[in-house]
């Protein structure tokens, strides 16, 4: 069951809830080969959807991440899968799971797309130009996330402020969610004014008890500047290849020592060394030391609160902000004199 104080507590409740099954329209981002299993439950149980990113994972951890998920909680959750890479056999065991959705970003693959229709299972495409959104349209998505450049992780370029009205303008009848910069109510109400009928934050819920990183991360949000998460170039060096055409994106993270030398030196950043230790400290939680993902909103980030406070917060909060401005702009209407 979802946290009744929320779905009571808010106004919000849109086409996509009705799409997805959940009560709240908040998308807790994936976070590629983190653990974000209990994290994902407390999303569910508030009322938005959870997701599992699938990276660098083995397909029996998978499955047992996925297990201990639906032990958890009963609610619908996405599963997500990239194209750097795209594990094959990855995404054959998500179709046997059978989740609520798959999400996928960084290309739009039509033949993949096809497949989890098929088995009855929802697509949330996220894109990061209207280009890319006009093709996952043609190829079927059911959800797009218009994600701006502020994002962690891989996005694009494109504001969220100019992205997400432009794909509101093309996607017609399909439901579009926000994200990149959103972390408070304030960006909450500001998705609804441009069209949106959900949101996906990630930065916000880095910062959340229930993610399974380091404090040491999870601080560093607190304490960061939006200029402190910075665009992590030459990231070939220490990321898997894309394995299919039409991939783009640069990952965002908070500045680090390695990405700083894969800025300004990349030729020093041995792929031999560096990705082993990469692929080691995530399985510990960590990865922070090397590329901790992050968008700009970490500077919007005060605090570590537990996802379903965050939830409860945010939507509040913008419920508050949607009123003032209502109220603002009904003060501000010329007034009609009876004749």
């Amino acid at each position: 069951m979802a946290d009744p104080a929320v779905a009571e507590a808010v106004m919000f409740h849109t086409p996509l809830c009705e799409l997805l099954s959940v009560e709240l329209p908040v998308i807790c981002a994936p976070f590629g080969p983190w653990d974000e299993v209990d994290l994902a439950a407390s999303v569910c149980a508030a009322g938005g959807l959870g997701s599992l990113g699938t990276a660098a994972r083995t397909v029996p951890e998978l499955r047992g991440q996925w297990s201990r998920l639906r032990e958890l909680t009963d609610r619908p959750f996405a599963i997500n899968h990239t194209t750097r890479p795209l594990y094959e056999a990855a995404f054959d065991a998500t179709i046997e799971e059978h989740p609520a959705a798959i999400s996928f970003h960084l290309a739009v693959p039509g033949d993949l797309i096809g497949r989890a229709h098929a088995a009855g299972i929802l697509w949330i495409q996220q894109v990061t130009d209207a280009r890319q959104a006009a093709q996952a349209l043609d190829a079927g998505a059911d959800v797009l996330v218009a994600q701006g450049g502020e994002a962690g992780g891989h996005g694009g370029d494109v504001s969220t402020m100019v992205l997400v009205p432009q794909v509101v303008d093309i996607a017609g009848d399909t439901p579009v969610v926000a994200a990149g910069g959103i972390a408070d109510g304030r960006g909450v109400a500001a998705a609804f004014a441009l069209g949106a009928q959900g949101v996906s934050m990630g930065t916000r819920f880095l910062a959340s008890t229930e993610m399974n990183v380091s404090d040491d991360w999870k601080q560093r949000i607190v304490r960061a500047d939006a200029v402190d998460a910075v665009k992590a170039l030459n990231s070939e060096r220490v990321l898997p290849p894309y394995t299919r055409p039409g991939s783009q994106g640069i990952p965002r993270a908070l500045r680090t020592e390695l990405v700083d030398t894969l800025r300004d030196h990349p030729e020093q950043v041995d792929p031999d060394v560096a990705v082993p230790r990469l692929m080691e400290a995530i399985g510990r939680g960590r990865g922070d030391e090397y590329l901790p993902f992050t968008g700009q909103s970490a500077a919007l980030v005060h605090d570590v609160l537990p996802a379903g406070d965050i939830l409860r917060r945010v939507l509040r909060e913008a419920e508050t902000v949607l009123t003032a401005t209502a109220a603002l702009a009904d003060s501000r209407a010329p007034r009609r004199t009876r004749p």
